[in-house]
């Protein structure tokens, strides 16, 4: 679970970049799945619901985190992300110690998302 600003933006981010599917839907919470399996959930930093909040709305987001996803259509997933308005981090590239390409990107929150190849 990924504290937000904006479930709804966030949740359209992930749904474009990784073919996920919302789970749930609202602008608190949301579950994305893919193939009917739930990957992540988002939160909205400022709501408290029965726990408190998930994180300082005052604080950067995601200082030190990454978030990896392993892709079997890898290539797929480059081509929509090249349709979609996404920050880039790192293009395409292999990585030299596992051996397999990634893709770095930025989501709305400028949390770090990682996309490998499985």
């Amino acid at each position: 679970m990924i504290a937000v600003r904006d479930v709804i933006a966030s949740s359209g981010w992930y749904q474009r970049v990784l073919g996920a599917a919302g789970g749930h839907g609202g602008s608190e919470y949301e579950q994305l799945t893919v193939d009917g399996q739930m990957i992540m959930q988002l939160h909205r930093l400022d709501c408290g619901h029965h726990h408190g909040t998930i994180g300082d709305p005052n604080q950067p987001v995601g200082n030190g985190l990454a978030l990896w996803f392993e892709a079997d259509d890898f290539d797929a997933l480059v081509a929509r992300i090249g349709s979609a308005a996404v920050s880039i981090e790192t293009d395409v590239h292999r990585n030299p110690n596992s051996g397999h390409r990634e893709i770095w990107l930025r989501d709305p929150d400028s949390y770090l998302v990682v996309i490998a190849e499985a």
